[in-house]
């Protein structure tokens, strides 16, 4: 530790470079209330218009509210009333439109975690809107609250850093909102007929030819009609935007030239992120987002967050300080034993402290706040491992679990996990209480595995086709507790995971260290572009291939935005940092050799996906015997017609057909009648050669419609085709098959 001369002899230093002091034409403070937490607009007494500050900071011994002018001049007012460590007052005429910041007082210990620090301005975690960015040159020093350049390196975040902070951090800003959201209508669209499509803000708007420039990459953008028209058209039901929160970029993109494009480094859980508002930054964008809720909505369309509460932009002990971390850091974050370490679940230097009331009440208040008062319809919880954590372990006890369960808001809108952390035991695929749905990460690996011929076992390959029973089938958990995906915005695009065996992440400026190196990919021939049409013409079958799984099996699907239509990264698998061409949407990509007809397919697999409930169960297949006629609801079949052994079960097939009951589903419709639906049977085949299937006959079927089929680059060739059932049926290489179950006339024998 450095000596308390060495200290002192710092802060001396940098007392000689504070602000000037606050102004004295100060407006009065009046006692206001200690909720809600946050600035809240209200009329006071006397029937006095102004504004109620309130800040939850234990610990802490003064709060300073520091009001700013348009030309950046600063008020500083002491909020002086304290209810349960909320510092609270009420600032006679302050309306919508002002921008402001804290200034916590309190010990600097770092050694016991203490790190409050008065000269770093701090946002609001409450705030509704925050106006303001970093220098993209990097972070400066003065946001730091320790000495960043100290020149002992092993104690540096231990010597506050006293410059004052308020010249380079974004500020709050007081938000008039009373939106009833009377004229707006949700989907409400169920979890079994959800159809979800991940997309990020920016990169679908930024290129797209039918939105005005100064619109795209914005809310708006996502608003205009030429989005809300390829969404409707596709056949989604849900977009699931990447973090819309208010995040920071890290210095070391910053320094590179490079920003944190994707968001996931929140700062302001209640703010919508600035930079995607076309409308301004003084509270603007409040009213922006929420136009696009209702845009979004009158399509039919549900929003969901990609929401990340499991740690913050400040990093661990060598971060910045912004918020939180000057707040009341010992309150806020997880600590290790040597409190000036933090613990880091997440990879990204702190996590969040959930056990803890203040922020268990962050979390929960900011969601309630996004589903009332900014309407959106659901969350994705990125590592939501680290939330369910009690003191150490991942416990489906946890308090932030608990909450989530009995809040009559939360309760009752799509909850997805990614049920996994970085920590030990945070793995947790299939352990996620009712209520959640979870990222299937299984269903990826055995997908990708299969159609890359790496061959899964059968077993391992059924249940994720089926909707992963063996996961998910316990405590009254449905199929579309598994969302199936087989790429999503972290890992290869569609189109990168047939050309592509290694990552190709140079751009990130990380030596492609960064990005994972299990991607079960293969090129199919040939790494990267080529002219080789040969080598073309499998990919795009190969696209087919896995756009047809995903959306024909049994949970609820999510594409990432481009995929349909072929998008390429270049090879790049971790495009966290590219907001540029590499991450955004190419919407020309439909013009090249057969985008078109991938385009064409996913659209028509969307449109037979909604007629057919046989294709959104809502129970999981028994396997059982159903009916009068005895047939099984579900039923594996070889290349022989035959139906699978108990060793087939567990061996690898290049060969799968799929037979779907459309007989008897359990459920009943609006009217109470019994659902039922065609049949099919679909058959996989993964070898390169082509397989004489022999179709299963009587009492399965008599015959069969064939509705799709891969091995064709155009569609159109494939309805119609009726083959007898018995007889057998050519599949080509590596292509998908599906039939319907038909009546009426039989061809002869041999047909097909």
């Amino acid at each position: 530790m450095s000596s308390a001369a060495e200290q002192e002899a710092v802060h001396e230093h940098a007392r000689a470079r504070r602000a000037p002091a606050a102004r004295a034409d100060r407006p009065p403070v009046w006692p206001g209330a200690p909720t809600p937490l946050g600035a809240r607009c209200r009329v006071g007494p006397d029937g006095v218009a102004g504004t109620n500050f309130a800040l939850w900071a234990g610990g802490a011994e003064a709060v300073e509210l520091c009001l700013f002018d348009a030309e950046g001049g600063e008020t500083r007012l002491e909020l002086t009333e304290l209810t349960h460590e909320i510092w609270h007052g009420f600032v006679p005429g302050v309306g919508p439109g002002q921008r402001y910041g804290y200034r916590v007082h309190g010990r600097w210990d770092p050694w016991t975690g203490a790190r409050w620090n008065p000269a770093k301005l701090l946002l609001d975690p409450y705030a509704r809107a925050v106006d303001g960015d970093f220098a993209r040159s990097g972070l400066p020093p003065e946001v730091y609250g320790h000495v960043r350049d100290w020149p002992q390196q092993h104690v540096a975040d231990t010597v506050r850093d006293e410059r004052d902070s308020a010249p380079y951090v974004p500020k709050g800003v007081v938000v008039q909102d009373d939106d009833d959201w009377s004229d707006d209508r949700r989907p409400k669209t169920p979890w079994p007929d959800s159809v979800i499509y991940e997309l990020h803000v920016k990169g679908f708007t930024a290129r797209h030819p039918g939105i005005p420039e100064r619109l795209r990459g914005t809310y708006a953008g996502l608003a205009h009609p030429a989005a809300i028209e390829h969404l409707v058209r596709l056949g989604v039901t849900a977009v699931e935007l990447l973090p819309v929160h208010q995040f920071a970029h890290e210095d070391h993109l910053l320094r590179r030239g490079l920003t944190n494009y994707w968001g996931y480094n929140s700062i302001g859980y209640f703010a919508p992120h600035a930079a995607y508002s076309s409308s301004g930054t003084a509270g603007q964008q409040v009213g922006e987002f929420k136009r696009m809720v209702r845009a979004l909505h009158a399509a039919g369309i549900e929003v969901i967050l990609d929401v990340v509460y499991n740690h913050t932009a400040e990093a661990g002990e060598l971060g910045p300080t912004l918020s939180l971390k000057g707040i009341d850091n010992r309150g806020y974050y997880r600590l290790q034993s040597d409190a000036r370490r933090y613990a880091d679940y997440t990879g990204c230097g702190n996590t969040l402290h959930v056990v803890q009331p203040q922020v268990l009440r962050l979390i929960t208040d900011s969601l309630r706040y996004w589903v009332t008062e900014m309407g959106v319809d659901g969350f994705r919880f990125d590592l939501a491992a680290a939330l369910a954590r009690s003191f150490h372990d991942v416990d489906m006890l946890s308090p932030f679990l608990a909450v989530i369960a009995q809040d009559p808001v939360l309760r009752r809108v799509k909850l997805i996990a990614e049920p996994w952390d970085v920590g030990n035991g945070g793995y947790q695929v299939g352990a996620f209480p009712p209520l959640w749905t979870e990222w299937n990460d299984r269903y990826r690996d055995a997908v990708r595995d299969f159609w890359r011929g790496a061959l899964p076992d059968v077993r391992d390959l059924g249940y994720r086709l089926s909707g992963s029973s063996d996961l998910y089938a316990w405590g009254g958990r449905r199929p579309y507790a598994s969302v199936n995906f087989v790429t999503a915005h972290d890992g290869f695009t569609l189109r990168d995971l047939v050309s592509y065996e290694r990552k190709h992440n140079e751009a990130n400026g990380e030596g492609n260290r960064d990005g994972t190196n299990d991607n079960r990919s293969w090129n199919c021939g040939a790494e990267g572009e080529t002219d080789d049409p040969a080598v073309n013409a499998l990919r795009r079958r190969q696209l087919r291939n896995l756009m047809t799984t995903l959306l024909l099996s049994t949970g609820v699907p999510m594409l990432v935005a481009g995929d349909e239509m072929g998008r390429t990264q270049g090879g790049n698998n971790n495009a966290y940092c590219q907001d540029n061409e590499i991450g955004w949407l190419d919407w020309s990509l439909p013009e090249e050799p057969g985008r078109a007809q991938l385009l064409a397919l996913t659209r028509r697999l969307l449109d037979l996906r909604h007629r057919h409930p046989v294709l959104r169960r809502r129970a999981f297949f028994s396997g059982r015997p159903q009916g009068a006629d005895g047939l099984r609801d579900l039923a594996w079949f070889t290349a022989a017609g035959t139906e699978m052994t108990e060793g087939d079960w567990y061996a690898p097939a290049a060969t799968l057909g799929l037979y779907l009951s459309g007989r008897d589903i359990p459920g009943r419709d609006a009217r109470g009648e019994q659902v039922t639906d065609d049949s099919f049977l679909a058959v996989l085949h993964a070898d390169h050669r082509p397989v004489d299937f022999r179709l299963p006959g009587p009492p399965w079927a008599e015959a069969y419609e064939r509705v799709v089929d891969t091995g064709l680059d155009e569609q159109g060739a494939a309805p119609g085709t009726v083959h007898r059932g018995g007889g057998t049926v050519t599949v080509e290489g590596r292509s998908v098959l599906l039939l319907r179950v038909v009546g009426g006339p039989v061809p002869p024998d041999g047909s097909g």
